[in-house]
């Protein structure tokens, strides 16, 4: 049988922690941030954690893991 692929958008969105957990970068930072008040900017700032209930359906699209 022939290996699963990995979805291409997922190698480049998403890092696996130590602890098994999936870093992604947070949306609505891009452009536009005038209309945002500066603690949405704040607290938006960085990496995020994914919940659990995505994290399941994330690594089904990585079945080999993230590098």
């Amino acid at each position: 049988m022939p290996k699963m692929k990995t979805k291409s958008g997922v190698k480049k969105r998403f890092k696996i922690t130590a602890n098994g957990k999936i870093k992604h970068g947070v949306a609505g930072k891009r452009h536009r941030l005038i209309s945002h008040n500066a603690k949405y900017i704040r607290t938006n700032r960085g990496t995020k954690v994914l919940s659990d209930a995505d994290t399941k359906a994330v690594k089904s699209w990585a079945p080999y893991g993230l590098d």
